[in-house]
């Protein structure tokens, strides 16, 4: 599907060059007299390696729309993480460097959106909020105030998160997942 190059936004995957590549960032730009340009930085979808690109804002750029399928994270081998359809059982892999920013929030029978470029597997959505349990941090100080110092914590998945003084190891806390910040303690 051709768009506009100014209708471009961050997640979106395009086909460029022969290759897949995930908008990562944009901005627009408006130099004076001149036209109007989008920068953007591109992931390759494959690789992972990262580039630069700026489009004239007149550019089509084929936007790839990918097929999202409900599957849910068996377990890490490796390199390797394996992931289950949940409606037909089929299993597929993914490689580590395609889903490196998810892996910290990952934990067995947690159900994700895995993207599929036809049959192959390209990136894991994860929900907004994850409940993990804290594997080590420092004792809070009684004296501090609730909100005003964090401390890291390492979560079950080997996660750093700042965290509250208050909260302590052996807790279950709730982390959103986009800025890998604490939420609350997990009900």
């Amino acid at each position: 599907m051709l768009i506009q190059a100014t209708q471009l936004r961050p997640g979106m995957v395009l086909e460029y060059n022969g290759d897949l590549w995930r908008v990562m960032t944009i901005s627009h730009i408006t130099p004076g007299n001149w036209r109007g340009m989008v920068q953007t930085k591109l992931r390759n979808v494959k690789t992972g390696s990262q580039t630069e690109n700026r489009f004239r804002s007149e550019d089509r750029v084929e936007r790839v729309i990918l097929s999202q399928v409900r599957m849910q994270f068996l377990y890490e081998d490796g390199e390797l993480y394996h992931f289950m359809n949940t409606e037909t059982y089929d299993q597929t892999t993914i490689p580590r460097e395609l889903i490196e920013d998810a892996i910290g929030f990952l934990t067995p029978n947690m159900e994700v959106e895995v993207e599929f470029y036809e049959s192959t597997p390209l990136n894991v959505t994860l929900p907004k909020t994850v409940d993990l349990k804290v594997v080590r941090t420092d004792p809070g100080m009684k004296n501090a105030a609730v909100t005003n110092t964090l401390k890291p914590a390492t979560m079950e998945t080997g996660l750093v998160v700042q965290v509250p003084h208050f909260v302590n190891e052996g807790e279950t806390i709730t982390i959103n997942t986009e800025t890998h910040a604490y939420v609350a303690r997990a009900k």
